[in-house]
């Protein structure tokens, strides 16, 4: 009996602490939502999905560890062993989300060039340079909040708005790429920002993107655990039903 408890407490606070990851992704995936939408009307639409991918895991995996604290306040066999293939799965999916990630961070840090040869991904470096270049009405509110909130200006510098078709001034840069903000602060060119919003985001991605793949790989190594003490926790279940009914 004294092993079926400290099974059970195992098993409840390995869930909690699952749980915890779980709502910890959701909440950055939440929290991260404007900038990736803004990222998505700026940069392609892949960029945006980020966030709904956080969002869709971390609701994943706090469902799931409900469902295994279920089975562990019911001693019911069929949640716990539930929860386990769940987390199998869970874990099989983030070393393979970890792996990509990673191979995706080291072709966009050390090589950018690359990724327009990766069949299916979005050049986004090419996309940038063209959302610009046409700087169309319905994009200049997110190319504004992209260049404030990521302290950049133009797709490699101030000097591209001097070549776009849809800014007009091309003397002056957008309001948003000033240091300090002001109303017309941008016919100041002098005055704007030196730094290209490629680079900008190159650096928010790779740094995200590294971190979201280093604790897949960690989450997985620690959900391992949570494997064992599931397998060990329905064994004492099972073995639980069978003596009461004998």
């Amino acid at each position: 009996m004294c092993t079926f408890c400290s099974l059970k407490c195992g098993f409840i606070f390995f869930n909690m602490v699952f749980m915890a990851s779980g709502v910890a992704l959701l909440t950055i995936g939440v929290v991260h939502h404007p900038t990736f939408q803004d990222l998505g009307e700026f940069a392609g639409k892949t960029l945006a999905k980020i966030a709904i991918v956080l969002i869709a895991v971390g609701s994943i995996i706090t469902v799931v560890s409900i469902l295994g604290c279920l089975g562990a306040f019911f001693n019911n066999f069929n949640l716990v062993v539930s929860f386990l293939c769940c987390l199998i799965i869970i874990i099989l999916m983030e070393i393979i989300t970890g792996a990509i990630v990673y191979t995706f961070y080291n072709k966009m840090i050390l090589n950018p060039s690359a990724l327009a040869n990766i069949k299916g991904s979005v050049n986004y470096m090419d996309k940038i340079k063209s959302v610009i270049s046409k700087y169309s009405p319905e994009k200049r509110a997110a190319i504004d909040r992209i260049q404030e909130k990521f302290k950049c200006c133009g797709a490699d510098g101030p000097d591209d708005w001097a070549t776009s078709v849809g800014w007009e001034d091309h003397e002056a840069t957008p309001d948003s790429c000033c240091v300090e903000k002001g109303a017309g602060c941008g016919k100041e060119k002098d005055k704007a920002r030196k730094k290209g919003c490629i680079k900008a985001i190159n650096l928010f991605l790779g740094k995200r993107l590294m971190a979201v793949g280093v604790i897949c790989i960690f989450l997985a190594i620690a959900e391992c655990f949570g494997v064992f003490i599931a397998a060990c926790f329905s064994c004492k279940i099972k073995r639980k039903d069978y003596d009461n009914m004998s």
